[in-house]
């Protein structure tokens, strides 16, 4: 039987931190896409940052933003700090999308939004593992995960500016 959508949560109901400790809710972001991805600062994939933040100039305002949340779960590539997070993504890539302080995105210490966002039980659509740095999470104007996209995919994919763009 398919769940019913009064089961679905959605990412309105978190609030966290961002690098520099102020509250972020997501209740601010009702009405717009997001692309939630976790990062890296020292993974083969660190060069994401750069066409996620041409994305976010391309894309980001009031239809559609990235919430990026740097996490130090695989082959310890995020050592840093919050502090040193920050330097480096404004240093190296003139990172300017929101940025949230470092947490865990799989295991015993999870943080509740990755909870949600790898959870069938709470979101919705699936049960996901997050794979590796830069895996993405596509969340509807109403909140719901719609897509996972494998970590080697690129920001820029055709496949994810066309679901940006469609009403």
């Amino acid at each position: 039987m398919k769940e019913t959508a009064k089961n679905q949560q959605t990412i309105y109901q978190f609030k966290v931190k961002d690098l520099y400790g102020n509250d972020f809710d997501f209740a601010s972001l009702k009405g717009k896409k997001i692309m939630i991805v976790n990062t890296a600062s020292e993974c083969g994939l660190t060069p994401q940052y750069e066409q996620l933040q041409s994305l976010y100039e391309e894309f980001g305002g009031d239809n559609f933003v990235i919430i990026g949340f740097p996490a130090n779960n695989f082959g310890n590539q995020e050592p840093g700090s919050n502090a040193e997070i920050a330097t480096f993504c404004k240093a190296n890539f003139g990172v300017t999308f929101p940025m949230m302080e470092k947490i865990s995105v799989k295991g015993e210490d999870m943080a509740p939004i990755y909870q949600f966002l790898t959870e069938k039980k709470q979101n919705g659509f699936a049960d996901s593992t997050v794979e590796w740095n830069f895996q993405k999470y596509l969340l509807d104007e109403k909140g719901h995960v719609v897509q996972v996209i494998n970590p080697r995919i690129l920001p820029n994919d055709a496949e994810i500016k066309e679901w940006i763009k469609k009403k």
